[in-house]
């Protein structure tokens, strides 16, 4: 096993891919000359050139609409939104155009095009370069929705969202950019066929006392919590959801029936959250189970603030995640340390 970041570990899996399949191509704003706003196609326009390495103006809905087209002509764009915010200048293309034409068209023709966003808070970057707001588009039947934790996951679920047919929001967390994981010695190479199961959740721990469950940079906290936990002697079952859409409820369902509890944490606000579908999930499938209701740890909901101090008041932290479990645990009581 190899040491990477999180970006490597996207910058290399995208490279091989565009090695091991010749409609692979990459859209976006700087990503080309500059190699992009967060260096993950970093030295792609040298080697593959400008018919690949398609450099575009400020302009989201015009090259995401491009990519829409190209990629129902039988290509396999990869388009790289500066943040999910900008998202939002292409929603009208996303939604009503690439989540709606395999239908709409009776399956003739398939829309295989991935874009890739980061979001999240925590960069200080104000209130409108800092939101995740996946839940739009976790929302939308004809989209899958990707969120990898970890170098290993953005590698593998990065080589399937490529080679699947339908379209794929892949979400990067800001925070993840730099976070460190190992990943296999052959994760580079182009004819690697270690690719994730789209909509397949993952145990990441396990445990017994209380199921804990994120994803995205709030599934690296909920194991940094479930560490902290294990030194006061509370075991914390950990699922990583990793997709959203499709979302695999059986398995953080069959997590509940085991722990009986289930605390959810998620970068996003609380009210009718992606967290808000995972409660619900969990009393139609495991109420009998549960000996405390759910717990849900989210962003303050307000606009992000700029100030440090208050931008990390307002995220969820370990601090507010282990309070949450410590309170359930105690309505049940089950001893806490």
């Amino acid at each position: 096993m190899s040491v990477i970041t999180y970006r490597q570990a996207l910058r290399d899996t995208l490279r091989a891919e565009m090695v091991r399949d010749e409609n692979v191509l990459v859209i976006g704003e700087e990503i080309g000359v500059f190699e992009g706003s967060y260096k993950i196609t970093e030295g792609l326009l040298k080697e593959f050139g400008p018919r690949r390495v398609k450099d575009t103006p400020i302009a989201e809905e015009g090259f995401v609409g491009a990519a829409i087209g190209a990629a129902m002509l039988g290509l396999r764009p990869v388009v790289e939104l500066m943040t999910i915010n900008f998202s939002l200048i292409a929603i009208d293309q996303i939604i009503n155009h690439a989540a709606k034409i395999y239908g709409m068209f009776g399956g003739q023709t398939s829309v295989p095009l991935v874009i890739r966003t980061p979001g999240g808070g925590g960069q200080q970057l104000g209130a409108t370069h800092s939101q995740n707001i996946e839940l739009f588009y976790s929302f939308i039947p004809g989209l899958k929705v990707m969120a990898p934790s970890t170098p290993a996951e953005a590698s593998s679920m990065l080589r399937a969202a490529i080679r699947d047919d339908d379209p794929v929001l892949f979400l990067e967390n800001l925070g993840l950019y730099n976070s460190k994981g190992e990943v296999p010695e052959d994760y580079a190479e182009p004819q690697n066929d270690n690719v994730a199961t789209i909509g397949r959740a993952a145990v990441t721990r396990e445990g017994s006392d209380i199921t804990l469950i994120g994803y995205s940079r709030m599934a690296m906290v909920a194991g940094q919590v479930a560490e902290k936990l294990a030194d006061e002697g509370i075991s914390v079952e950990v699922v990583d959801l990793r997709s959203l859409r499709p979302l695999d409820r059986q398995t953080f369902v069959d997590s509940v029936k085991k722990t009986g509890a289930a605390v959810i944490c998620e970068d996003d606000w609380l009210t009718y959250g992606i967290g808000a579908e995972i409660a619900a999930s969990i009393q139609e499938g495991a109420f009998d189970y549960l000996d405390a209701p759910v717990r849900r740890v989210a962003m303050a909901e307000v606009p992000m603030p700029y100030a440090k101090p208050l931008e990390t008041a307002a995220l969820p932290s370990v601090e507010s995640i282990t309070t949450a479990i410590k309170e359930t645990l105690s309505a049940v009581g089950k001893r806490v340390g």
